[in-house]
């Protein structure tokens, strides 16, 4: 199969790349093809003539997205457009990444693949908007939403908690902001898994439970033998950030599950990412 990634540089696009060995893989990043030059991302795909094309490119920066909404649409909602057209113009299928975010978080339990979206913020809303151009403009497509993630490369959340404990005496987390960690790999080679399917929709494609970044939080500090250090819950009201996400949005994997595509649990994955020397 001919696998073209948009944003292969990407830490998504970068396990892809690992996790599709047996098919022939291109793809494109910033700054050689911008996803919102319609005509630059129109050309690196056709030129390709791939079978289908994997969407991991976006604005993933929340807070900033909060602080400017239009190059957020720009980004994650016409960007998509873009590579969904060209996706119609090669007869190409389309993986298209989403997110937990999508949902308001006003709920008691995990979001399956079929409730309604409700997106609270801009980030949210550039990507429900992707999902609606995906919808629309294409009938063999996968929506993959996932949540959470981190890998060895770049910032994410369990650096960042790692830095803090090293340098603090003690550690504030959000207790009332709950999804599911994901560790890149392991959603890298579940799409890999997906696209031999040819079972197009709507999937949740997560690393297995779900916590609050408190109990993440936790987890991280445990596995790396520095749960010495205090740490104190807080709500969101107390951590002042730009943007506002859902409290309560961890993904359930229904559809995915069903063709027998499963991620182990996340203190798992957390607890080999952190074995790897990735935390250090």
């Amino acid at each position: 199969m001919r696998v073209f990634i948009t944003g292969c540089d990407g830490q998504l696009g970068r396990a892809l790349q690992e996790s599709l060995t047996g098919h022939t893989v291109q793809g494109c990043d910033l700054p050689h093809t911008d996803i919102t030059d319609r005509p630059a991302i129109t050309k690196a795909i056709e030129s390709f003539a791939p079978d289908i094309v994997i969407h991991t490119a976006a604005w993933t920066d929340v807070d900033g997205c909060a602080r400017d909404p239009e190059r957020a649409y720009r980004v994650n909602s016409l960007g998509a457009q873009n590579v969904a057209l060209a996706c119609g113009s090669t007869d190409a299928a389309l993986v298209m990444i989403s997110t937990n975010e999508v949902f308001d978080g006003e709920t008691d339990e995990p979001y399956r693949e079929w409730d309604s979206t409700n997106p609270i913020n801009p980030y949210a809303r550039s990507k429900a908007a992707a999902e609606w151009f995906t919808r629309h403009l294409l009938t063999r497509f996968y929506i993959a939403r996932t949540a959470w993630l981190y890998s060895s490369g770049g910032s994410n959340f369990p650096h960042r908690i790692i830095e803090l404990a090293d340098e603090l005496d003690s550690l504030r987390v959000v207790t009332d902001e709950v999804s599911n960690p994901t560790f890149v790999p392991d959603l890298a080679a579940a799409l890999a898994q997906l696209i031999e399917t040819e079972a197009f929709g709507i999937y949740h494609l997560t690393n297995e439970g779900y916590g609050s970044r408190y109990d993440f939080a936790r987890e991280i500090l445990r596995l790396s033998g520095r749960e010495d250090i205090p740490i104190e819950g807080i709500t969101r009201e107390a951590f002042a950030r730009d943007s506002t996400p859902p409290a309560f949005a961890p993904l359930a994997n229904t559809a995915a599950a069903a063709l027998g595509i499963r991620l182990r649990p996340w203190q798992q994955a957390l607890a080999d990412f952190l074995q790897e020397g990735y935390g250090d």
